[in-house]
């Protein structure tokens, strides 16, 4: 099984690839509005046991993310759970990704 977690780089790669992996937004809609990346889908940590299995591909590789990476990765292994086994949390949240990556990014 892959490893719960996806660092950034490792994860742009990904995005490179053909059929790049659904980037799923666990953070609340605020924070959304403050940082968010591109083509990623709000979905906040409470909402996730009732839209899951109606949105989500469970076939389909996936990378969360929030704020530092600790509730992307309770919902990564709660997917996991759920038999969605192609999710990975994004390694240390939209503030890693600011600091090392895309400093554009709004930091909070």
């Amino acid at each position: 099984m892959l490893n719960p977690e996806i660092s950034a780089q490792d994860f742009i790669e990904q995005r490179r690839q053909p059929n790049p992996p659904l980037l799923l937004d666990v953070r609340e809609p605020w924070e959304f509005q403050t940082a968010s990346l591109p083509d990623s889908l709000l979905m906040p940590m409470g909402d996730i046991p009732s839209r899951a299995h109606q949105e989500l591909d469970p076939d389909q590789p996936i990378v969360v993310l929030c704020h530092h990476g600790m509730r992307s990765l309770n919902v990564t292994m709660w997917l996991r759970n759920q038999g969605f086994e192609h999710v990975q949390s994004l390694a240390g949240g939209i503030d890693n990704w600011s600091r090392t990556i895309d400093p554009t990014v709004p930091r909070y």
